[in-house]
This record gives C-alpha cells, sequence and structure tokens, in this order.
C-alpha cells in the first residue's frame, strides 16, 4: 500500500473500543441506507474510506456535508433533515459536542439506528434515541464490524 492510499481494512479503524452487542450491531448491519454526518471528500480520512468500504458491500451511503455537492458519486445533503427520502442510520462522524444535533434529526427522520463511529459518544443524544426506540452504538467503527462479520 503506497502512502497516498488510504487503508481499506479492518484495521483502518484502530481505536478500541469496548464494542456494541453483538445482536445490535448486526440488526444495524442488516439495514442499507446509510447517512453519513461529516464525510469527508478526502480519501485519507476515515469518513471518507469507512463510507466507501460500506458502499462497496451494497450499502446506499446518503452523504451529508453542506460544503459538498457530491461524494463518492452520490448528491450531498447540508443535514439530516434535509433529505427528502426514508434513512436506516445516522452515522456521526463528528466530535462528541457535535453529535446531539444529528442524533436529534435522526429521531425526526424516524432513522432505525444511530452510530457514533470510534471516539464519539453523546450520553444525553444516546439517551433521547433509545427513548425513541432507535438502535444506538457509540464509539465503535463500522468499518470493522462489518469486516469481523467477513
Amino acid at each position: 500500500m503506497s502512502a497516498s492510499k488510504p487503508p481499506r481494512d479492518p484495521e483502518s479503524c484502530r481505536l478500541p473500543s469496548g464494542g456494541a452487542p453483538e445482536d445490535v450491531v448486526g440488526r444495524i448491519l442488516a439495514l442499507r441506507v446509510i447517512a453519513v454526518v461529516g464525510i469527508s471528500p478526502k480519501p485519507e480520512r476515515p469518513s471518507h474510506y469507512v463510507s466507501e468500504y460500506l458502499q462497496r458491500h451494497g450499502y446506499k451511503i446518503v452523504p451529508v456535508n453542506p460544503g459538498h455537492q457530491e461524494i463518492l458519486g452520490e448528491p450531498c445533503w447540508p443535514d439530516v433533515a434535509a433529505i427528502p427520502f426514508p434513512i436506516d442510520v445516522v452515522a456521526v462522524f463528528r466530535r462528541s459536542e457535535e453529535a446531539l444535533a444529528p442524533i436529534r434529526e435522526a429521531i425526526s427522520a424516524k432513522a432505525k439506528a444511530v452510530w457514533l463511529q470510534d471516539g464519539i459518544r453523546h450520553e444525553e443524544g444516546e439517551r433521547l434515541a433509545r427513548a425513541a426506540g432507535l438502535l444506538v452504538v457509540s464509539n465503535d467503527c463500522l468499518l470493522r464490524r462489518h469486516a469481523r462479520r467477513g
């Protein structure tokens, strides 16, 4: 792998975590439409290569980034609330202190799950999402968990 290529394997998400229960992870991974909040157009950024990996594995990626028109061949939306079709999962690649707004938007959009990527936690948002009936995973990596399932 050259230095200019982003990592494309499960080890690309390296932060340790306790991990979510397997049944919750499995139920989320069975969902197919994932809004990615904070997706970057830069291939070396985790939000990009995790999304690209999931896209290659049959997931519909819905980029959420107000600064771009398109990422990974899909139109970008300024926020979750602007997405005009149903989404299953809201994956958050933003700092923990910025996670509450997309979590609230996931609840309003009637998403089925919220996934807070490695290093991201928001106790209040997670509690609100669970109370609204959403599946919730925090501080864990979609790519790593998908790849482990083989």
